[in-house]
Formats: structure tokens, sequence, C-alpha cells
């Protein structure tokens, strides 16, 4: 026999998007129920973010350890090179991912949201059934949140089984690929690109498109591609994967050459699409906007009642922006007057070294550039940066400003932990700061902040360092 449920608000998806939704619907007062198949924290936390970046930390803590072997370095020596436990990483990196996935589940429980486990299915807007261990449940609605989020894009020529991996099953390897090929020079593909390379692993990349990151423009991409060859990465651009077969990937280089690589593993990452299939999106009545589900700027769908939010709605595909719209909704349903108009929606690549860019870039302000003030400051110059030994790999913070009346446009940067920074630059945008705001706040000694200060004062004409 199925059990009925009736709640005010309806959650689809345990993700950013969705839990941080369904806690501040409960702490409104609002009845609320979060529906979640797999484990509450979704892509960022339990497959994306959070375990990549643990790996990122292990791999560049075992690259200096490797670093200090034989001759030392920096006036450290190791009698041997460390050896990896693969196996043992990951389950260091699963405790880090159940203390959040914990987490999430208190904080819902303390805003008294009720959590039902298994797959929903639509059958019109406000009513799905959800099969959960102990049976199916009937679930009807006021107000429907979506936030099914996304994934991994598959390749018809190489679909995800075996060898051909995606980024979820990469952060779960028990065993170091031998010869790891990486299939899109994306943010993703080469965060764990240069991860899996100072683990020891032989990397190869594969890209389509004329450069890597292309998402970046080549002034902030350039140190990227300098550390990768450094690191011994073989970069092949305007290349096409085609298939894999008996331990080799089939490549078409640039200039029409076929190639074959060796690789025990292949990872594919060409982008992430909306999570829109399995559910009912279709009984629902929504209108959609190519492959996202449509939206006006309070997440509102075409349906009444019904909202959509994070990637479901399009780019950027960001846990951040996923949990600034939840957030938003809850409200708005709770009777609260809100839009979704961020100036400005921080993004953040953590290759080696961090890319961060905040608001307008160069390529968007080229209409307006006659009246645009770009200033740049090196890392090379900072005393931080150089502390840590990371002031040689080309980093800077760049501010763009309008001529007229200095006011901070964007920022984009990269260096060493610079993603830090993200929130500094993202404050100073949302709160209409200029050039003289930035270069009349005492930033500590020694930090990296320092830069975006310095590179304030240098647009100002008065810069001390540079």
């Amino acid at each position: 026999m199925s059990k009925s449920i009736n709640t005010k608000v309806l959650v689809i998806g345990g993700g950013p998007g969705g839990y941080v939704a369904a806690i501040r619907a409960g702490q409104l007062g609002l009845e609320t129920t979060l529906v979640e198949n797999s484990r509450l924290g979704g892509t960022c936390l339990i497959r994306g973010c959070i375990p990549s970046k643990a790996l990122i930390h292990v791999a560049d803590t075992y690259a200096e350890m490797a670093h200090s072997a034989g001759k030392g370095w920096r006036g450290i020596s190791l009698n041997n090179k460390p050896s990896l436990k693969l196996a043992e990483t990951v389950k260091w990196k699963e405790s880090v991912v159940d203390k959040l996935n914990s987490g999430v589940g208190s904080l819902l429980s303390r805003a008294k949201v009720q959590v039902v486990s298994g797959w929903a299915k639509f059958s019109d807007a406000k009513t799905c059934l959800v099969e959960t261990p102990d049976g199916a449940v009937t679930i009807r609605a006021e107000h429907v949140i979506l936030a099914a989020g996304s994934k991994p894009v598959e390749l018809p020529n190489l679909p995800f089984g075996d060898a051909v991996i995606s980024s979820t099953e990469a952060l779960s390897l028990d065993k170091l690929p031998k010869n790891l090929a990486v299939v899109g020079a994306g943010y993703i593909g080469l965060e764990l690109g240069i991860a899996f390379r100072k683990l020891g692993s032989k990397v190869t990349v594969v890209e389509a498109q004329d450069r890597i990151l292309p998402l970046y423009d080549q002034e902030l991409s350039k140190p990227v591609a300098k550390h990768l060859e450094q690191l011994g990465v073989t970069v092949h651009l305007n290349a096409k994967a085609d298939k894999y077969a008996a331990g080799k990937l089939s490549v078409i280089l640039d200039g029409g050459e076929a190639s074959k690589i060796a690789a025990d593993k292949v990872l594919v990452t060409v982008g992430r699409k909306p999570n829109t299939q399995g559910w009912g999106l279709e009984e629902m009545g929504v209108d959609m906007d190519g492959p996202f589900v449509k939206v006006d700027d309070k997440c509102q769908t075409s349906m009444r009642d019904v909202w959509a939010i994070g990637d479901l709605v399009g780019e950027p595909m960001l846990a951040h922006k996923a949990s600034a719209q939840g957030e938003m909704v809850a409200e708005i349903i709770a009777g609260h007057r809100r839009t979704f108009d961020p100036l400005v929606i921080p993004a953040v690549c953590f290759t080696d070294p961090e890319i961060v860019s905040v608001g307008q870039t160069p390529s968007d302000l080229q209409e307006s550039r006659n009246d645009v003030l770009t200033v740049k400051f090196p890392f090379a110059a900072n005393g931080r940066a150089l502390t840590i030994g990371r002031g040689d790999d080309g980093g800077f913070v760049r501010v763009l400003a309008r001529q007229s009346d200095h006011r901070i446009l964007g920022v984009q940067a990269v260096g060493s932990h610079i993603s830090d920074l993200s929130g500094e630059f993202a404050l100073a945008i949302e709160m209409g700061a200029s050039l003289e705001d930035i270069s009349g706040v005492i930033h500590a000694h020694p930090t990296l902040s320092e830069a975006f200060f310095e590179a304030s004062l240098k647009g100002l004409g008065k810069a001390i360092h540079a």
C-alpha cells in the first residue's frame, strides 16, 4: 500500500541548490519535503568539487615530498621517494565527503525538512511518485523546486564504461593509472589531469580547440600551459579523440595525422548537461530554453508555483549559483520580495596555478575599450607568493576599471591559492568599489591580497612595488 505526503514545498534534488532551498524553506516555517535518489550533497559534495579538491591537495603534498627525495628541495631531503596507496587516499577523501554529507543531513533535520530517499517521477506539475526502499510514496505539493543538477556529457564514440570514465569514476579509482588520456582541456579535465600527473601517471590531454581552457583568455591560461609543460603533460590541440581499444586511444592530430595513445584509462571531460531525463519533466508542462528549463529572474518556470534552479536553468553550472538561487526561491515562496540579479558570479579553476575570473573580462569590454583601464600586478613582486615558492609561475592579478570614474568592472587572477581571493574580488564589484576604495583599504602583509591592492594603486598611477 502506497503512502501519501502533502507538503507546502517539494524540493527535487539534494545538491547545493536543493538542500539549501530546503533548509531555508524550513527555517522560514514552510512545511518542506526533499527527495534525493542518492546521497545528500549532490554532484558537488559527493563526486565533484569536494572530492576533487581533496585529491588535488594530496597530489600537491605528494609532489612536494617527491621533490625532496634525493638531493633535496628547499632544505628538505628524503632518503627515498614517497610511496602512494591510492586506495587509502580515496578512503581519506571519502571520510571528508562523509563528514559533509552527515552535516547536510543534520542541517536538514534541524530545519525540520522531511527527506525521502528514492527516485521521483512526476505525473503532473505538482504530483510525483517516489520509489523508496520502503515502498512507493505519492507526494503532492503547493510549490515544487526542481534542482536535479547535471551529469557528464558522453561522447558517442567513447561511451562510459570499463576504461572510459567520467570524473565520477576518476575520483574513486583504487589504483593509479600508468597512462591516463584526458579528452577535453577544460577546467575539469585539467584539474584532474594535473593531479594524476603529480601522483605519477603519464598524462596526455586531447583538446579539439586550438588552446587549453577555452573559457578563459590566453593571458590567464598561459601560466597553466607553462606548468603543464614543466610537469611533462603532453597536450594535443586541434585534435579529435576517436575510439578506444586494446589499451590505446585513437586520435586524429592537428593536420589529419592518425595516432594512438597508450592509456589504461580514458577520462572524458567534454562538459556537463542538465539532468532532465527520467523523472517526468515532460509531464510538468514547463517551457524549455534549449536543453535547459526556462525561468525568469525569480527562477519561476512557465508553470505557476513550479521553480527551477542551478544547473537545470543554464550557465554557469556552479554550485554557489545554485545555492544562491535556492535560498532566493525559498524566501519568495515565504512571501519575500527577491530577484536573482547578481552583478557577478565568481568562477574558479583549480588547476596549478589556479585561475579566478569575476565580473567582466577584456572580451566583454571590447566595444568600450577606450573607457577601460586595465592594470596588472605580478605575483613575482608579492612577498607572500615568494615565501611559498610560487612567485615564478607567471601569476598576476588583473583589474579592469572604468577610465572615467575608476569603478571596478572585473578582476581576473592566476596564481597559487588565488581562489581564496575570489570573495574579495566579488565583494568589491558587488559593492561598486573603485580603485580608490581598494587602494584606501590597508591589506595585511605578507598576503596574496596585496596584489589586488597594488594593482589598484598602479591603476591610479601611484604603484609602490611595481
